[in-house]
């Protein structure tokens, strides 16, 4: 019994160690949503200058991340990456910028994807800022970026046994993408009538 104890002894060391390390990249992962989450929230508030900041953060948080990291920790990093992958695709539209490539981010095929769909939300809200902002041009463009991103991802639905959760994503795309499109038609009629009614007020005060 010997031989057997000091292999668990063994043992048990690496599995305290893989422990520990996995309690590090959870937390890591926590900064690193917590980052992305501040980087997305500036840009609805039109601070660029903090969601660069945010966003710079961000990334050097998840490259310390994953320093080091072997495979059987590599299923932790998916979801921050994620996150760093939406804020990056956000910061970059906000700023008139076409969306990065996913080796531009340095980003996982899986973490691309899902992050490339999570933006889908989140141009959502920007449509919705550019009419509160009566920015009707700003609105239309956005919303052509969703139908686009909803158009390109939509075929790889037949991969969520390989990307986790894409499907479910794709899903929830379409759905915003719908209701979006209702929203700005919806918009785009009250403009009309509205630039009609004031053509019309202008006409008739010439005349009086």
């Amino acid at each position: 019994m010997d031989a057997v104890r000091r292999s668990l002894k063994a043992m048990e060391a690496r599995f305290s160690e893989q422990l520990e390390r996995r309690d590090r990249v959870i937390k890591g992962s926590r900064d690193v949503i917590t980052a992305s989450s501040r980087a997305i929230i500036s840009v609805h508030l039109g601070k660029t200058k903090d969601a660069e900041r945010e966003l710079s953060k961000a990334k050097s948080l998840l490259k310390e991340l994953k320093q080091g990291m072997d495979g059987s920790l590599s299923r932790y990093v998916v979801s921050p990456e994620t996150e760093v992958v939406e804020a990056s695709v956000v910061v970059s539209l906000a700023k008139g910028k076409p969306i990065p490539s996913m080796e531009s981010i340095d980003s996982s095929p899986e973490a691309y994807l899902l992050g490339l769909l999570d933006v889908v939300g989140e141009l959502k809200r920007l449509v919705l800022d550019s009419i509160l902002g009566r920015d009707l041009g700003g609105a239309k463009k956005y919303f052509e970026v969703m139908e686009d991103l909803y158009a390109a991802c939509s075929p790889l639905a037949v991969y969520d046994h390989v990307v986790n959760g894409a499907r479910r994503k794709i899903d929830v795309a379409r759905m915003l993408v719908e209701d979006t499109r209702g929203l700005l038609a919806e918009e785009i009629g009250r403009s009309s009538v509205s630039d009609a009614m004031a053509q019309l007020e202008k006409k008739l005060g010439r005349s009086a």
